[in-house]
């Protein structure tokens, strides 16, 4: 006999955990349920090794306009208000405070940046501009040099004092422990983790969708899928957001000797669709400074998995449109550069050699027997292509066709509003099935008080 659910939501990482919490949380829907392949929860992007574990408010990402940086903002500040409530020996497995600052060297960049602050420290009252002095006394080797100050033009926004780095892992594990917990207390209500299983099709099943796994089926009034880019092959295969390719972009790190007391990042190139280099504690590796990402087009849906090769292909659908949009990013000069650049990262022999050039931006100082490819640590981040306006997406996107499904492609910033994407799903489901959305324990729970 077919189980049923209220709502099933396909993919244990950040994005569907924290789903999983609020609808246990803050709704009174009684039968929820997670699907995963993996059998651990963040077993992909959500893997603290396998992204930048940054909280990303908008403060020092140069490539945010103030517009976005006030819409991260808040459900950022959703993240931090929800971890600093756990247990305290939980909390700290998951949140941590370091400085973090945005890094400008020579004089367009330092002129970039003080226009920027002017822009946005009367909106984030913790910003402060650093010269080149006084990043000495928050990370010394930012600017020091054989002994002296760098000679080039030196400033940072920085931020001091406030949560900045998060084990995106950890979080989602809060979610599921949270959510199971709060079942456990409610009468009536089910949480069912369902690891290890994976959906091998979505099909509708009356006025609801049956979940198709190899060992079951589960029926469901509404169906969330929040599985990276495998969301968008799932929508495909249901002839959904078909106007949508993806762009699978992949990144790589490098640690050295702990150089860094928090996250320094560079300003950003406007005319590239990608991160530039910072460099930061990792929280998993002790001792250590990571530096990266790297940025490389990888033909896989899973940067681990070879075997999602085939369903990249699949989610492609490469025509003449897509080329069209590919040959638009190549046809810049500095992005096309910066492609050929970090194909020579891959290479062997050269690709520390070529790095340290980019690192030593931050760390002027630094050896190349100081620095060490991070095997293992680095994710993807599923863009995706409209194919009807002919353009790269930056960032994340819902697929939304309004019938009970929804379906969630969620590349930076997306983890660090896992919260606020939740929130969104949760007004969508409560749209469709009529639940109640109790805002009055969400805002206490979730929303700090200014």
């Amino acid at each position: 006999m077919e189980r049923q659910y209220d709502v099933v939501i396909i993919g244990g990482g950040v994005t569907g955990t924290a789903l999983l919490y609020m609808l246990s949380a803050f709704t009174d829907l009684k039968r929820i349920a997670l699907v995963e392949k993996y059998p651990t929860i963040a077993a992909v992007n959500s893997k603290a090794t396998n992204n930048s574990q940054t909280i990303h408010c908008g403060d020092i990402e140069t490539n945010y306009s103030l517009e976005k940086a006030l819409k991260v903002r808040r459900p950022a500040q959703m993240l931090v208000h929800y971890a600093e409530q756990l247990p305290p020996a939980v909390r700290d497995q998951v949140i941590y405070r370091y400085p973090k600052m945005v890094l400008g060297i020579g004089q367009a960049e330092c002129d970039f940046l003080r226009q920027r602050y002017e822009t946005f420290s009367p909106h984030f009252t913790g910003m402060r501009l650093l010269e080149k002095a006084q990043i000495a006394e928050v990370e010394p080797n930012v600017v020091q040099l054989n002994g002296q100050l760098r000679p080039e033009a030196a400033v940072a926004i920085s931020i001091l004092n406030e949560y900045t780095a998060i084990n995106y892992g950890a979080l989602a594990q809060s979610f599921v422990d949270q959510a199971q917990a709060i079942a456990d207390s409610a009468s009536g209500k089910t949480i069912d983790l369902r690891l290890a299983q994976q959906v091998q099709r979505v099909e509708p099943a009356g006025s609801s969708y049956r979940v198709i796994t190899p060992d079951d089926s589960l029926i469901a009034r509404f169906v969330v899928v929040s599985a990276g880019g495998h969301s968008l092959l799932f929508a495909h295969r249901m002839g959904i957001g078909l106007e949508y390719s993806c762009l699978p972009v992949a990144g790589n790190f490098y640690f050295t000797p702990e150089l860094l007391n928090g996250k320094v990042y560079t300003v950003q190139n406007d005319k590239l669709p990608f991160a530039a280099i910072h460099g930061d504690p990792d929280v998993t590796t002790p001792g250590k400074t990571r530096f990266g990402p790297t940025a490389l087009p990888l033909p896989l849906l899973e940067r681990y998995s070879p075997k999602t090769l085939i369903d990249y292909l699949e989610v492609l659908k490469f025509d003449q449109t897509v080329a069209a949009v590919l040959w638009d990013l190549f046809k810049v000069r500095d992005i096309r550069n910066y492609i050929f650049k970090n194909m020579a990262f891959e290479m062997p022999l050269l690709n520390r050699r070529l790095f340290l050039k980019d690192a030593r931006k931050i760390v002027p100082s630094l050896q190349l027997k100081d620095l060490e490819f991070a095997a293992g640590f680095g994710g993807i981040r599923p863009q995706l292509i409209d194919r009807n306006q002919r353009q790269l997406i930056l960032g994340q996107a819902e697929i939304d066709p309004g019938n009970g499904l929804r379906f969630n492609i969620t590349p930076s910033p997306g983890a660090t509003t896992c919260l606020g994407n939740a929130e969104q799903d949760v007004l969508r489901i409560q749209q469709h099935l009529g639940c109640e959305f109790e805002q009055s324990g969400f805002e206490p729970a979730l929303m700090p008080r200014n």
